[in-house]
């Protein structure tokens, strides 16, 4: 089955993290892809600091910024493929960022039947 993990955190927690303890994770954050290849389904994207993000709302509305006022970010995302939710869950516990404060895997299955518009 399928899964988009969203990779978040709080930019105001990860502030007081050094950027030396920074690099390291990032550094392990790459050996996790490499790592765990079997798994992911693609390979997702890193995305730009919140501060580039730009809205539209309901009735065409543009504004600069996130879609919510939430604490936490969506800093990227990637799709795995595994047996089910409980591998998604061990798969994820692993993410290296988790070691900094402020930071989560958000774990949701992906909608694979479309059948009902054939």
């Amino acid at each position: 089955m399928k899964y988009v993990l969203m990779f978040t955190s709080d930019p105001a927690q990860l502030a007081s993290v050094s950027e030396d303890d920074a690099q390291a994770v990032y550094g392990r954050i790459y050996a996790w892809f490499q790592e765990n290849a079997a798994s992911i389904a693609d390979s997702g994207a890193e995305l730009q600091p919140v501060e580039t993000a730009t809205t539209v709302k309901h009735g065409g509305v543009v504004v600069d910024g996130p879609f919510n006022e939430a604490k936490e970010v969506v800093g990227g995302f990637s799709v795995i493929d595994v047996a089910d939710m409980d591998a998604a869950i061990a798969l994820a516990r692993t993410w290296p960022h988790l070691e900094l404060p402020g930071v989560a895997v958000e774990i949701r299955p992906m909608v694979e039947d479309y059948s009902q518009f054939e």
